[in-house]
């Protein structure tokens, strides 16, 4: 069993982990995205709290955790990072709203936030960057090295569907119902380098990939990666980018465990020598799109087995590959326990459409975004 994680080259595998999200400014009357200048000014200059950053529209915040060892620091940090944020938001008399997309507005009322980060990001991407109207969750889980750090995304490639499909909360965008549980996938994928590479084999692989893409011009570094996991460009981790904001602070944490867990296993398996699962990216594909249409309500498609497959089964499947790391590591229970209640439940985007059909009113649907976001802080 690991319970302290896996030893590899002096450093352990997963023994740290931290989360990103990004949220939306909303108007606390009339649940509108507003932009919040003030806020996103102090997230630029630092002042808005250790753990709030600017983003790319000043409609937008986004916090970072302080570096975790435990399910229970995630959780804290999660409190204390969207309280701070919380507060920055108050300096705009505005809320937080933590789902991937708003109820109905969309990027044409998100002004661009001044900075040349940004600026730079429109002239790369036109149209594209502008059009970011959507916030995603991000899970970093501590590596040794960048050849550890793709021997697990090689292997990650067949999980991206169940995980993605846990964490959905984009049914709606530009006003309408989009018939998806997870738009901001769709509209994410837009993007030339978004999505899940081909397997890369090794550091070297990754740089050679990571110096044409330079070259192309799709992107000017390795932090300007948008596939759906990556190795980061700035920290000793790998970056679990493929999910949408969860509504909930116990949806976050769950996906954090799962995550880390996965990072894990998949590095011992890279340790002994196991071969990269063979995919097809078409398949691939099919199952990131099925997952991101139906979420947990409606049947995933196994990309390996090429059947689609009930999500109870999809998710107990992952499960049972997880289930010797996360007991070892003391997380089983807890994480059990968060996944009977998703299931019980639905995911954020389904109980934002379980609004929408209950009241007619996307106002509500908003409302219960934020109230329900702001469950579990002050």
């Amino acid at each position: 069993m690991l319970i302290d994680g896996l030893q590899t080259e002096g450093a352990v595998v997963g023994r740290t982990l931290g989360v990103e999200e990004e949220f939306h400014l909303v108007d606390p009357d009339t649940m509108e995205m507003t932009p919040g200048p003030r806020a996103s000014s102090a997230a630029l200059a630092g002042d808005a709290g250790e753990r709030v950053h600017p983003e790319i529209a000043t409609t937008q915040l986004e916090i970072a955790t302080g570096i975790c060892t435990s399910l229970e620091q995630v959780r804290a940090e999660l409190v204390a990072a969207r309280g701070e944020a919380a507060a920055a938001a108050e300096r705009d008399g505005l809320l937080l709203l933590p789902a991937s997309t708003h109820p109905w507005n969309s990027w044409h009322t998100m002004p661009v936030t001044p900075g040349e980060r940004y600026e730079a990001m429109v002239d790369r991407w036109a149209g594209l960057a502008r059009q970011q109207d959507i916030c995603g969750c991000h899970v970093h889980v501590g590596v040794p090295d960048l050849d550890t750090a793709v021997a697990v995304l090689d292997r990650t490639r067949p999980y991206i569907p169940v995980l993605l499909a846990m964490t959905c909360s984009s049914p709606f965008h530009d006003g309408v119902d989009t018939g998806y549980e997870s738009w901001r996938t769709l509209w994410w994928t837009r993007f030339p380098h978004a999505g899940a590479p081909e397997p890369l084999g090794d550091a070297d692989g990754y740089r050679r990939v990571l110096a044409g893409l330079v070259a192309s011009g799709v992107v000017a570094d390795g932090s300007h990666l948008y596939w759906d996991v990556r190795p980061s460009a700035r920290l000793p981790t790998i970056e679990f980018r493929l999910a949408d904001v969860c509504t909930t602070l116990d949806d976050t944490v769950l996906h954090a465990a799962l995550v880390r867990s996965l990072v894990r296993v998949l590095a011992a398996r890279a340790q002994r020598g196991d071969p990269v699962p063979e995919l097809r990216p078409e398949l691939l594909r099919a199952a990131r799109w099925r997952a991101a249409r139906s979420g947990l309500g409606g049947p995933l498609f196994d990309p390996l087995r090429g059947e689609l497959v009930d999500p109870r089964e999809a998710v107990g499947a992952l499960l049972a590959e997880l289930e010797e790391d996360l007991t070892g590591a003391g997380e089983w229970d807890e994480v059990t326990a968060r996944v009977q209640d998703l299931l019980g439940r639905g995911t954020s985007a389904a109980r934002q459409r379980s609004t929408w059909l209950r009241t007619g009113d996307r106002r509500a649907v908003a409302e219960w975004v934020v109230r329900e976001g702001a469950g579990g802080r002050p």
